[in-house]
């Protein structure tokens, strides 16, 4: 019943004082500038996509099929194509080719002439299945060092049934799974796939129930972002590998294995953790795309660092991750919070200059938010932040944007810690569970590192190597 515990620290670090004067409580527009950018003319701006031509211009899609162009210099707009069905990423060819993700395929627009208008709409794929449940939604695509794409699969919601008629094989055992349960009655709702040569649909791993966001990293492994849940007691960052299977059971009905619902003492030795997780009402109630920083410092201090939306209330997130004994894990802390942000965010784009582009949507499903889309800029000065966090063999070790004071950094005062789990059942989310306090004491010659202990048990981190699924979580 228990996923794997991980911590927050909390860390009163705008108290800790640097070698230069530090506001007590910066604001993240003292560092950053955010501009509302004007929408297309006679387009709803509710924006689900978010890309940049190799020349530098903007392209976006929008809920009610729209794909347009936009140049900041001359602010005008381009409407390149329309009648798309809730796309819901794009991958930019060329300057004139642009591969779309809506609801029933992977879409190829192409401007033959040179006009500046998609006058090709060819099918890439449409190879995954259609229920007509509102909640299938498809992601991506995305592409890897390769060059191969990969797509991700919504699962299909209980608020919704499946229509008469259907597009690919109908498995009614993909609702076997009970509570409030998303389902995937048709291939390969859940998945990652991959797309194969002549458009074929590799499925690649399972267990997603409703997978927001998917990005490549600079290395080549895909990431995707999932939603708390039925099966998911709060939203998590995973790393997909072939074969994998992430905790949402529906989808498992598509596996060439299946012999029928698997118990939950099954499930839980079979499914593999987030690397990180995002305690709900904390954090994130609602994580879309993660976007790696590529500027090489365009955008402050946080470069090759990942970012993820949250939806539900103004606030983007930054996820700092490693690789301990094997297994990638990070911490996750708030990026920019409150307005002039607005909520709704779903899509994150880095320009050629390095600025931040953050596409906010509304679904007419009763989820309210924003729309339109904002522009994040570094005025280039760096804030006082957590840089990194790293895991030790004794405890944690920070690095800062700025020099720290060390004897204003040692107070032990300013730290506090706590641990817990969340349920893996099908419940719909999962409370906080086991929690504890934990005691922390502050160790190294100048080094600022954390060894923390329970306050009723020995400690727990002696050694990194035993601890390659502890997944920290720093909120400061």
């Amino acid at each position: 019943m228990k996923a794997s515990p991980f911590l927050t620290l909390t860390a009163a670090l705008l108290t800790l004082g640097a070698a230069r004067a530090v506001p007590a409580a910066s604001s993240p527009l003292q560092y950053y500038t955010v501009e509302d950018i004007p929408a297309p003319p006679q387009v709803v701006p509710v924006c689900n996509a978010l890309a940049f031509l190799p020349d530098g211009r903007l392209v976006a899609a929008f809920d009610h099929g729209e794909v347009c162009y936009y140049d900041r210099a001359t602010r005008r707009w381009t409407r390149f194509a329309e009648g798309l069905h809730t796309p819901l990423g794009l991958l930019p060819i060329s300057d004139r080719e642009i591969l779309v993700c809506q609801r029933a395929e992977l879409t190829r627009l192409v401007d033959t002439t040179g006009r500046g208008v998609a006058d090709t709409y060819a099918c890439v794929t449409d190879q995954w299945g259609l229920s007509g449940n509102y909640h299938e939604f498809a992601y991506g695509p995305v592409r890897d060092a390769q060059g191969r794409l990969f797509v991700a699969l919504g699962s299909g919601s209980a608020g919704g049934v499946p229509r008469s008629e259907v597009r690919g094989e109908l498995n009614p055992a993909g609702r076997e799974f009970g509570g409030r349960a998303m389902y995937s009655v048709v291939p390969y709702r859940g998945w990652v796939a991959e797309i194969g040569p002549e458009g074929s649909l590799i499925p690649i791993a399972a267990g997603f129930r409703q997978p927001a966001g998917i990005v490549c990293d600079p290395a080549g492994r895909i990431f995707v972002t999932d939603n708390q849940g039925d099966w998911v007691g709060t939203s998590k960052l995973h790393l997909v590998e072939p074969g994998g299977f992430y905790g949402h059971p529906s989808g498992l009905v598509w596996r060439p294995d299946w012999k029928g619902p698997p118990s939950l003492l099954q499930l839980d030795q079979m499914r593999r953790e987030g690397v990180v997780l995002f305690p709900h009402a904390i954090l994130a109630n609602s994580p879309g795309q993660p976007a790696f920083d590529p500027s090489g410092g365009k955008f402050g201090p946080y470069g090759g660092q990942m970012f993820v939306t949250e939806y539900n209330i103004p606030r983007i997130l930054r996820v700092m991750l490693e690789t301990v004994a094997g297994e990638v894990q990070g911490a996750v802390t708030p990026f920019f919070d409150g307005a002039p942000l607005r909520a709704g965010n779903l899509r994150l784009a880095f320009a050629p200059d390095g600025a931040l582009w953050v596409g906010q949507t509304q679904r007419p499903q009763g989820w309210p938010a924003s729309q339109g889309i904002q522009r994040i800029a570094w005025k280039g000065e760096a804030p006082f932040d957590v840089l990194n966090l790293h895991l030790t063999n004794t405890g944690f070790e920070f690095t800062f944007t700025r020099p720290v004071d060390p004897t204003s950094a040692r107070r032990i005062e300013a730290y506090t810690g706590r641990r817990y789990y969340y349920l893996y059942h099908a419940d719909y989310g999962s409370p906080r569970t086991d929690i504890h306090e934990l005691r922390v004491t502050l160790g190294g010659s100048g080094s600022m590192w954390l060894a923390w202990r329970p306050v009723t048990s020995t400690n727990l981190t002696s050694r990194a190597s035993s601890l390659p699924t502890r997944r920290p979580c720093l909120i400061p």
